[in-house]
């Protein structure tokens, strides 16, 4: 039996050979930093196109934009679920003095601190939600209501700096 015989020939995943890869280029590398010259490289040495690399860098950095999109966006909501969390607090902790001063008891802000804590909860859950199509279209939409502010205050500016010359 040879040498050759008895190799089994190995095959690897998408993900595997990407993970391999990346973990040979960091080890080439003494920092994590490189060059767009050694992405050109690499990618010459791996049989890439300039093109095919010009295009998945491009997803690259929309990927990277949406991504960074999204961490304002959950820093948003988790910001939104504080105020709500800090309005639930104060409202119930008014109604349930308001009660404890005149009947001596909670009465009827328990029903409001439940049903609205219900509500919140809800919320809550709902915020720290970051997968599923409930969670993109939410994300879509904010999105799309910040691009929408942003041209209305470039048009509002344009307007202005026309009605000051």
């Amino acid at each position: 039996m040879t040498n050759s015989d008895t190799q089994i020939t190995r095959t690897y995943l998408q993900e595997d050979i990407q993970e391999i890869l990346y973990i040979a280029i960091c080890r080439k590398q003494d920092n994590e930093e490189m060059t767009r010259q050694d992405l050109l490289e690499i990618a010459k040495d791996l049989g890439i196109s300039y093109q095919d690399l010009e295009l998945a860098e491009q997803q690259w950095q929309l990927q990277k934009q949406e991504a960074d999109e999204k961490l304002v966006f959950n820093a948003y909501r988790r910001n939104r679920l504080k105020q709500n969390l800090i309005q639930f607090a104060i409202v119930n902790g008014f109604l349930i003095l308001i009660n404890l001063v005149i009947a001596h008891s909670i009465g009827f802000a328990a029903f409001v601190f439940l049903f609205w804590g219900l509500f919140l909860t809800l919320r809550a859950w709902k915020t720290y939600q970051t997968e599923g199509e409930d969670y993109e279209t939410a994300f879509k939409a904010w999105r799309l209501k910040k691009t929408v502010g942003k041209s209305i205050n470039a048009f509002a500016d344009k307007v202005l700096k026309g009605l000051q010359s």
